[in-house]
């Protein structure tokens, strides 16, 4: 009987020492956060070069083929033709339909002697009825058209309003297309100072640019016709200006086109399949720019999450240290929160 006693006493004391003297119990070290990231957002850059865009067609053929699809597009010129089709829905076979069908009276109309030999009307109805008049806040993906303010030279991205007429601003090449006006600015070929618009795209949230140039290059040859002279004169123009945006992309795309005239539609289909060669040449370096996004948004985010599980960690220990002596003798931890 008295040895039951001196062990229940022993036992009792032990634990108003314990008491007294706080809990020194370490907490178990949480588990490794499990995080997950959101997909890679990609983006496409589509520059002018006139018949030459039909490429860009090509090109997101071979990223659809691969599974990188853009979810965001910026376009310039030509480009921003395309780029309207895609982000209407359309996907790259869809849109080769249409190329294919595509009768250049239906967008070209011809009126001498007003700051333009193509109105460019046409071309504004033939985009606006493809895509059922819906405005850009309305395309399923993210679109912004390029342009350039006549009076200030400044770059200006439409990414709300009328889309047929956002292109046509972005289309109208000086001295071949009418300028536009669009609330009481003026606006001509996007191509003056965004021929490749890569910051466009990355101003959407594109985390990696996949930029195409068609632009025409100074070859050493004289240029064909009033519409080749024009095109190569601004791609020169804007060429320097190109080359720096040109460097912010994540992926350069070349397709090889520059020897297709600016009003050479019927080598459309020529241009699609350098397109889908040139996207295809390129795969290596799409799959090396998205893995090395994806693992830096990883890294990010288990240092974000884990930098959280320490303050909650922290949390918790100073909860547990606060409790009463009761508490800690009854070894409630409840009212203090778990780390997740």
């Amino acid at each position: 009987m008295a040895t039951i006693r001196l062990a229940a006493l022993a036992s009792s004391l032990t634990l108003l020492l314990a008491a007294c003297g706080g809990d020194n119990t370490r907490p178990d070290a949480p588990a490794a956060p499990v995080v997950r990231t959101e997909p890679v957002k990609i983006g496409v850059a589509l520059g002018g070069g006139a018949a030459k865009g039909f490429a860009h067609i090509g090109v997101i053929k071979m990223l659809e083929a691969n599974g990188f699809e853009p979810v965001v597009i910026s376009g310039t010129s030509a480009g921003s033709v395309v780029g309207a089709l895609y982000a209407s829905g359309m996907d790259a076979f869809e849109m080769q339909e249409k190329a294919v069908a595509l009768d250049q009276a239906s967008i070209r109309d011809v009126r001498l002697f007003s700051g333009g030999l193509i109105q460019g009307q046409k071309l504004q109805d033939y985009v606006n009825e493809l895509l059922g008049n819906r405005n850009l806040q309305q395309m399923r993906k993210p679109l912004a058209v390029v342009a350039t303010q006549l009076e200030t030279g400044e770059r200006t991205v439409f990414t709300r309003g009328n889309v047929g007429q956002a292109v046509r601003a972005s289309s109208s090449i000086p001295g071949v297309f009418e300028p536009v006006a669009i609330s009481g600015k003026t606006y001509v070929d996007g191509g003056v100072v965004s021929p490749v618009p890569v910051d466009a795209a990355r101003q959407l949230g594109a985390e990696v640019v996949i930029a195409v140039d068609i632009s025409s290059k100074a070859s050493g040859q004289r240029p064909d016709g009033l519409l080749g002279t024009v095109n190569q004169s601004i791609a020169i123009m804007g060429q320097r200006l190109g080359e720096q945006e040109l460097a912010r992309a994540d992926v350069v795309i070349r397709p090889q086109v520059l020897d297709i005239g600016a009003a050479d539609f019927a080598q459309r289909d020529r241009a699609i399949v350098e397109g889908e060669k040139a996207a295809q040449a390129a795969m290596p370096q799409i799959r090396a720019a998205v893995a090395r996004v994806r693992t830096q948004k990883q890294q990010a985010a288990t240092a974000s999450a884990r930098q959280q599980q320490a303050q909650q960690q922290q949390a918790r220990q100073a909860c547990l240290e606060a409790r009463s002596r009761m508490d800690k003798l009854r070894g409630n931890e409840a009212m203090c929160a778990p780390v997740q």
